[in-house]
Formats: structure tokens, C-alpha cells, sequence
């Protein structure tokens, strides 16, 4: 049986870093042989040069973005290197794709959702986003760096050494308002623990179901819990409930919400308590993309409760709220 190869999406917009964090995984004492995709915004590859001649097989997607025109060429180099791993030329256990600083990750999220071949043998692991802590302010106020923000299941924090306190604070604050999946990490110089970076598992279909109310460093500095009103294109919404749901009901309900905001919903999960069945049932989605199952039965002390979390662009919040409350039996 072959071996399933697991990906890391490293996102951000431009000069957060993601050519530093790279190195640094490339360099670590890991043990690891990581293939890497890169792609820039430009015809001619000037990372691949910053890099280095690195024991590690580097593809430039030179000619545009891989999150649109290139979407095909993203493919193209997946089954590439499938090709390679399986003729021997090339021996790798892990698959890093570094996006443009100006991609949506989503079509390359889709990307393995999407291919049954490349389902098989890949497993997207997570999606990292970098934030510069220095230029997040102006960066934040283009629709893409919220999206960057708002797919990520682990927000690294660079360049905070040259911010204030007051600032990293604020910009944690504001990021957990835009995703409150995600944890938030510091980074300095690229330099992080790779347990921070590998076996993320942000698209496991399980039962957990991880919020990040108060934002935590890596060195334990723990953040204001005080939200400010959210004025974000992109946001957390929670809804949760105490009563069993039915589940025509709650087919009916996801049904028109995909049917009419699939594009607007960037990431979502749900465990959910259906009436009539001991089990949970699980449920996770980029965009229009999604999967499903029944997952282990509820603990016989447990309080069954249902959580639904959307990381949404402009979503009609109220609306979906109501349609919520219709779902109890």
C-alpha cells in the first residue's frame, strides 16, 4: 500500500515571511525529505534562489498565481512528483506549497478534495498563515489577507520583535475575530518549533472541535480576552445548541446555505446531536467542498451539544441564526 504524503499550505500576504519560515524547514534537524512547490507572482523565480541548493525537490510555478490561472498547473505538478516518487527519482515523505503572497489558498485546498487520485495520495495537513505584525494594520484592509486569515489553521505572528506590545496585542485580538480556529503562534527570524508547522490535522474529520478564545503565544504570553466590536469582512460565527437537531432539518438547512454562500464560506466544521442516534455526527468544508460521517457515540455523562463553526465573508449572520433555531426537533 502506498504511503499517503501530508501537505502544509504556507499562506500570507506579501513579505509576512513565508520564504524565512521555508528555509527554516528546509535546514532543521528533522529528519524529514520535503518536496516543496513554489509558486510566485512573477515570470522570473527569485525565491528558488533565495533558498539555496537544498536536498529537497523545488517546482517554481513561475507564470502566475497557483490559486487561478494556475490551478491546472498546481495539478499538473502534484502528479508530477507522484510520478517521480514512484519511479524512485525522487524520495520524499512530506509535500510543503508555499502560495503568492496575493493567492486565496482555497482553490488549492480544493485542489485535494476535488481529484480522487490526488485525495488518495496526499492528505492536506494545514493551512499556515502569516501575519506581519508590523504591516498587518494596512495588509488587513485587503479582502485576500482576511481570506488568507480566515482559511488558516495556524496563524504565525512575524516580525513582533519590531512591534509593540500594544500592537501585537490588538493584532491578536483582531485576528482571533477573523478566525477563532485557529491558534496563534510568534515566529522570529523563521525560527519556530516544526511541531508548531507538521501534523497540524486541521482537515481530520473527528469530533474535535477547537475555538481560540484568548490568544497564546508559543512563549506563553497570554492576550487581552477583550473583543472589540468586529467591524471584519471575515469573521467567526458560533451557533451551538442544547436540543437534539432533526436531521432532515438540518440537511435542509446546510443544503440552502451552500446553495446560496458556498463561496462565502471559507472554512466550516460541525459536531453535531441528532435525534435518534447515540452517535456524533461530524462535518467539516472549504467553500462548496465538503465531508461527513458518524463519528463515536456520546460518553453516557456527556452533554450533547451541537457546534456549528463558519469562517465567513460577509455572511448574513442573522439570518443564519434564525435558520438555526429551526433545527431542534
Amino acid at each position: 500500500m502506498q504511503a499517503v504524503i501530508p501537505v502544509t499550505v504556507l499562506s500570507g500576504f506579501l513579505g509576512a515571511g513565508k520564504t524565512t519560515l521555508l528555509q527554516h524547514m528546509l535546514q532543521a534537524e528533522h529528519g524529514l525529505k520535503l518536496a516543496v512547490i513554489e509558486n510566485e507572482f512573477s515570470a522570473t523565480p527569485i525565491d528558488g534562489q533565495l533558498l539555496g541548493d537544498k536536498p529537497v525537490e523545488l517546482m517554481t510555478l513561475a507564470n502566475g498565481c497557483v490559486c487561478c490561472s494556475i490551478h491546472v498547473e498546481l495539478e499538473k505538478a502534484l502528479f508530477v512528483l507522484l510520478d517521480k516518487l514512484d519511479s524512485g527519482e525522487l524520495a520524499f515523505d512530506r509535500l510543503v506549497i508555499e502560495c503568492t503572497g496575493l493567492a486565496d489558498p482555497a482553490p488549492v485546498a480544493q485542489t485535494f478534495f476535488a481529484d480522487e487520485e490526488l485525495a488518495q495520495r496526499y492528505v492536506l495537513d494545514g493551512i499556515i498563515t502569516l501575519v506581519d505584525a508590523v504591516n498587518a494594520e494596512r495588509h488587513l484592509q485587503e479582502p485576500i489577507a482576511q481570506a488568507q486569515v480566515g482559511f488558516a489553521d495556524r496563524i504565525l505572528l512575524s516580525k513582533t520583535d519590531l512591534a509593540t506590545p500594544e500592537q501585537v496585542d490588538a493584532l491578536a485580538q483582531r485576528l482571533a475575530r477573523i478566525n477563532r480556529r485557529a491558534p496563534q503562534r510568534l515566529v522570529r527570524n523563521g525560527q519556530i518549533e516544526l511541531a508548531e508547522l507538521l501534523d497540524i490535522r486541521g482537515f481530520n474529520l473527528n469530533a474535535e472541535m477547537q475555538l481560540q478564545p484568548v490568544p497564546v503565544a508559543s512563549n506563553g504570553l497570554r492576550l487581552s480576552p477583550a473583543l472589540a466590536p468586529a467591524t471584519e469582512r471575515i469573521r467567526t460565527l458560533v451557533l451551538d445548541s442544547q436540543q437534539p437537531l432533526n436531521l432532515d432539518r438540518l440537511s435542509a438547512f446546510m443544503e440552502q446555505l451552500l446553495a446560496q454562500h458556498s463561496q462565502s464560506l471559507l472554512r466550516y466544521k460541525g459536531v453535531l446531536a441528532v435525534a435518534g442516534d447515540e452517535r456524533r455526527l461530524v462535518f467539516q468544508g472549504v467553500l462548496g467542498l465538503y465531508a461527513f460521517d458518524w463519528d463515536a457515540p456520546w460518553g453516557a455523562d456527556e452533554p450533547r451539544q451541537s457546534v456549528l463553526v463558519f469562517i465567513g465573508d460577509q455572511l448574513p449572520e442573522d439570518e443564519i441564526r434564525a435558520g438555526f433555531a429551526q433545527l431542534s426537533s
